[in-house]
């Protein structure tokens, strides 16, 4: 959020206002909490406090108790909805420029009860068991690519006749462990033997929107958690200057922001939104205050958020709240420098295609999640949009294919020699796959029954093939895996258990897989 300079630098709400000409003198003899909300009224305390942090602000060491007569407002700790409301428009008018992120997070129902039973929720926890990988990254294909033309190689199509279209790219061995891949990746075929096909995917729903939802949260149709909010909640985070969680251009349609969303989980556990380029993330830089001001400013909202907390230590929400405002303030220096890709050599840059067009913004996001990775970011996704192809899908999938191959290679050669991808799950497919019958001339249709993903890296069989589908590629037959299947197993291999993976609301305890999953312990290396 940019701050306005024209405006009141701190709007007094009408019953501070009044309780301040009630009794102009309380602040010196207030509780904490009481002084904590006159001071804003108070300019000159505030501005001690603000420039000189060695300076009390007025009241903050009197009498815990107000008065002894007349009429005692009963306020709540500084984390009560109302109050956060006047925080907010507080750190907007004096222009802190924190960033959207942390204000979204602030505003997304901080003062839920549940997160009452969580203490610090962005330390790292302890996995249910020994994990397999420490990170996870998903390379999501929006519209949902075909596997017919890609990594399920069907020779029967071209002997079908009628309307069966058969794959538009020829189809090749690849590596030692002779995984058939089209042509239509020729530099990802080159790392065959680091991937782990998964031939047999299913999904309920041939609809986009349902699908993705599914695919993203579990559920076709009510708001859930995102599998990277879950991710957050059962490990914490590893980054003390990035968010646990982010999404890298994520689609604005299709379920839009529950696909990265916490939903009932605290909001500290919702992805945040970056892009490539200059958007990165929208007025993260303060062009009003120096940072050693902001810091002092800063310091001084969190001292009284504190003796807040050390006064109702039951709301244990409002640690999360402190550890917000900290981390809003150090991504003012930690996302541009993590995103500025100009710091990699030209080798690394010509790696993931960052000076071709065709390359550069699937290249670009590639780039960031491998530094992102490296900071300690947890969860990260990245989009490839335009994978819908009812149409001429030699050309359609041949650009998208494209733009992301080169990519997608790099960053697999990337991981592998920093050491980083044994201890990273890298995920790539879309929603569902495309049916073999041609669909509009040269195109394809929705596929829920049968499709692939894959994954690399991060304890999975490596140069394997998982299920299968018919000859003619309609359906699945071996190695079935719906999406509470594939959730399962990837939580599994980030040393979760998706049963055990719960949290309590609106009188039930919910999971990821709701009642269903089962892991695909056939891939686990």
């Amino acid at each position: 959020m940019s701050g306005n300079p024209d405006s009141p630098p701190i709007p007094v709400g009408p019953n501070l206002r009044s309780a301040a000409k009630r009794r102009p003198n309380l602040a010196g003899g207030a509780s904490p909490r009481i002084a904590a909300r006159l001071n804003f009224i108070a300019p000159e305390g505030r501005r001690q406090a603000i420039t000189n942090p060695s300076v009390a602000p007025p009241g903050l060491d009197d009498l815990r108790s107000f008065g002894t007569g007349g009429c005692r407002p009963r306020l709540k700790s500084v984390a009560t909805p109302w109050l956060m409301q006047s925080r907010r428009s507080f750190l907007q008018q004096a222009a802190c420029g924190f960033g959207w992120l942390a204000m979204t997070a602030l505003a997304a129902d901080a003062a839920r009860a549940e997160t009452r039973t969580i203490k610090g929720p962005l330390a790292p926890k302890q996995p249910h068991f020994k994990m397999k990988a420490k990170r996870a990254i998903f390379l999501f294909m929006e519209g949902g690519p075909s596997q017919l033309d890609t990594f399920d190689w069907k020779p029967e199509l071209a002997r079908a006749g009628g309307r069966y279209l058969a794959s538009v790219f020829p189809f090749k061995q690849r590596g030692e462990s002779g995984l058939w891949i089209s042509d239509a990746f020729p530099q990802l075929a080159q790392h065959a033997d680091e991937l782990c096909l998964l031939n047999g995917m299913t999904t309920n729903n041939a609809g986009h929107q349902q699908a993705v939802l599914a695919m993203h949260t579990g559920s076709e149709n009510l708001v859930r958690p995102s599998l990277g909010a879950w991710v957050g909640y059962g490990l914490g985070s590893m980054a003390e200057d990035l968010p646990g969680f982010v999404t890298v251009n994520p689609i604005s349609h299709l379920g839009g922001a529950q696909n990265y969303g916490s939903a009932f989980l605290p909001a500290t556990f919702q992805g945040t939104r970056l892009g490539t380029g200059q958007r990165g993330v929208p007025h993260i830089a303060n062009r009003h205050l120096s940072d050693g001001d902001q810091r002092r400013q800063l310091a001084f909202v969190q001292k009284l958020n504190r003796r807040a907390l050390a006064n109702e230590p039951n709301q244990l929400e409002l640690e999360g709240l402190i550890q917000t405002y900290e981390l809003a303030y150090q991504m003012q220096s930690s996302v541009p420098e993590t995103l500025d890709l100009s710091r990699e050599p030209a080798h690394i840059r010509d790696l993931y295609g960052l000076d071709d067009s065709a390359t550069q913004n699937f290249g670009s996001q590639c780039l960031m999640a491998r530094r992102l990775m490296e900071k300690g970011v947890r969860f990260i996704q990245l989009t490839s949009t335009g994978w819908d192809h009812h149409n001429n899908i030699r050309e359609s999938l041949g650009g998208r294919a494209l733009s992301v191959d080169r990519p997608i290679a790099g960053l697999l050669a990337d991981l592998k020699q920093k050491g980083m991808l044994d201890e990273t799950l890298v995920i790539w497919g879309g929603e569902f796959g495309r049916q073999p019958r041609e669909d509009n001339p040269g195109g394809r249709g929705h596929a829920n029954r049968g499709y692939t993903m894959w994954l690399a890296g991060g304890g999975v069989k490596r140069g394997f093939r998982y299920g299968a589908t018919d000859e003619l590629g309609e359906q699945a037959v071996e190695g079935r895996l719906g999406t509470h299947d594939l959730h399962a197993t990837l939580l599994h291999l980030l040393g979760l258990d998706h049963e055990q993976l719960t949290f309590r609301h609106a009188g039930r305890d919910f999971r990821l897989t709701d009642v269903a999953g089962k892991v695909a312990k056939e891939i686990i290396a």
